[in-house]
């Protein structure tokens, strides 16, 4: 009886042992899987060098492995071969950023805020790209240029809406969902957040609850 308990014990133990990778053991696997992806990029590129996407996610890899100054070189070839490719452009900023370089980054970004000037839907994919990144001074820029652009449209206000919600700020955010919920009533995403902090709404089936509240293009 004592060996059967003993037996068992040891088969647990063993279990447990295989079913726990070690830390090492996971970064390991990252670490495949990273040099599988770069690999698999580098092939893609050698076979089609302007290839913009491929460029772009070869910088990704690099950023996050904190080669800079590589991820600087791929982003800009990437944006070379593809001037509106707008996930490059954010992440350049966000590279020259981490690099120290912020005078150089504001500039750039500005630079290509302008250039989405005459687009509300540009302007807007340029704001999540920037959000992404984690951006939000520039990502918001986009947005409240995408609201002068396109004022009766819900979608920048349902964007300045979750970036302040992101922030933390729901008074701002409630405000954005608000005109949002109010230029487009069958966003059942707005109705809920809205919700959520308390704001009865009523879909297009019914009168709105709330009041509509005038709310300026741009905060102070």
């Amino acid at each position: 009886m004592t060996r059967i308990v003993v037996v068992l014990m040891l088969a647990l133990m063993l279990a447990g042992c295989e079913s726990t990778p070690s830390a090492s053991d996971t970064s390991q696997d990252s670490n495949q899987i990273q040099m599988s992806q770069k690999s698999t990029l580098l092939e893609q590129i050698d076979r089609q060098y302007e290839n913009p996407e491929a460029h772009y996610q070869l910088g990704k890899l690099y950023h996050a492995e904190g080669r800079l100054n590589k991820a600087d070189f791929e982003y800009r070839v990437a944006i070379g071969f593809d001037p509106v490719h707008f996930r490059a452009q954010a992440a350049l900023v966000k590279v020259l950023t981490d690099l120290k370089q912020a005078n150089r980054a504001e500039i750039i970004a500005e630079l290509y805020t302008s250039q989405v000037a005459v687009s509300a839907e540009k302007s807007m994919l340029l704001g999540k790209a920037f959000e992404k990144e984690g951006l939000g001074k520039y990502a918001l820029n986009c947005y409240f240029q995408a609201v002068g652009l396109a004022p009766d449209s819900p979608e920048p206000y349902r964007l300045l809406g979750y970036h302040y919600l992101n922030e933390g700020d729901q008074v701002r955010a409630e405000e954005y969902f608000r005109r949002s919920f109010e230029l487009n009533p069958y966003q059942a995403d707005i109705s809920a957040e809205l919700g959520r902090m308390g704001v009865t709404v009523q879909g297009p089936q019914g009168p709105a609850t709330y009041i509509p509240n005038e709310i300026p293009a741009q905060s102070e």
